[in-house]
């Protein structure tokens, strides 16, 4: 057993809830992390941000629900496999986490189109890197292409005996095609062909809306009082 220095920041808008404030635990900066520590930690609900780790200790809240999926027990429902046969002719490629001007631009527009009024919505070359990329983590990008035109990308982090997702950008122009559900449904069979257990998927939130797409991949787990619960 070791003990992990954490820190405490300060209180600050919620980006989840209405009218409530959020707070954050972070592993010490000084301290080496490596996949093996993470895998220990993401198990007990801290995520990532670039080569931060971090862990919800919000004082009047505990909305914030880890989740994950036993990946070899899932079986897709109607409407994704409506969404994997629609998506028969996409291309994947796994790439390393280094900086790729082609991604880059996809992720500016994809911002400008979600999140244009927030502070996600201003992005540079530095500050999306270390925003995915981590000096310590198994990190890397997988492309999805449609007739040879890239259409999105999700950021992947490979732990112990699982994947984590990371984040997912896509082309608006390729909405119809769903491919923030395909992407979640090839990370589960990427993970089930690497004989893994779990796919972390983030926090989840009851009553946020961005956040309710999760409990559409059963069965899903959320780590409340320390346990993990059927969601």
């Amino acid at each position: 057993m070791i003990s992990i220095p954490l820190f405490l920041d300060d209180a600050h808008p919620c980006s989840y809830l209405e009218k409530r404030n959020a707070q954050f635990a972070y592993v010490h900066p000084e301290f080496t992390l490596s996949t093996d520590i993470y895998s220990a930690l993401i198990e007990q609900g801290f995520r990532r941000s670039g080569n931060y780790t971090y862990q919800t200790q919000c004082a009047d809240c505990n909305a914030c629900i880890s989740t994950k999926l036993n990946v070899q027990d899932f079986k897709p429902s109607r409407q994704q496999r409506r969404v994997l046969k629609k998506n028969t002719d996409v291309q994947v490629n796994i790439k390393a986490a280094v900086f790729d001007q082609q991604h880059f631009e996809l992720y500016q527009h994809y911002l400008s189109s979600r999140h244009a009024d927030g502070v996600m919505g201003e992005s540079t070359k530095e500050n999306y890197m270390s925003f995915f990329g981590s000096h310590w983590c198994d990190t890397y990008f997988v492309e999805f292409t449609i007739a040879g035109e890239l259409a999105g990308v999700a950021v992947i982090d490979h732990l112990n005996n699982a994947l984590s997702a990371v984040y997912t950008f896509f082309d608006a122009k390729f909405s119809s095609r769903s491919l923030g559900v395909y992407a979640v449904l090839w990370q589960i069979e990427h993970a089930k062909s690497l004989q893994l257990e779990s796919l972390y998927l983030g926090y989840w939130v009851e009553g946020c809306q961005k956040m309710s797409y999760k409990t559409n991949y059963q069965p899903l787990q959320g780590l409340i009082e320390q346990q993990w619960q059927d969601i």
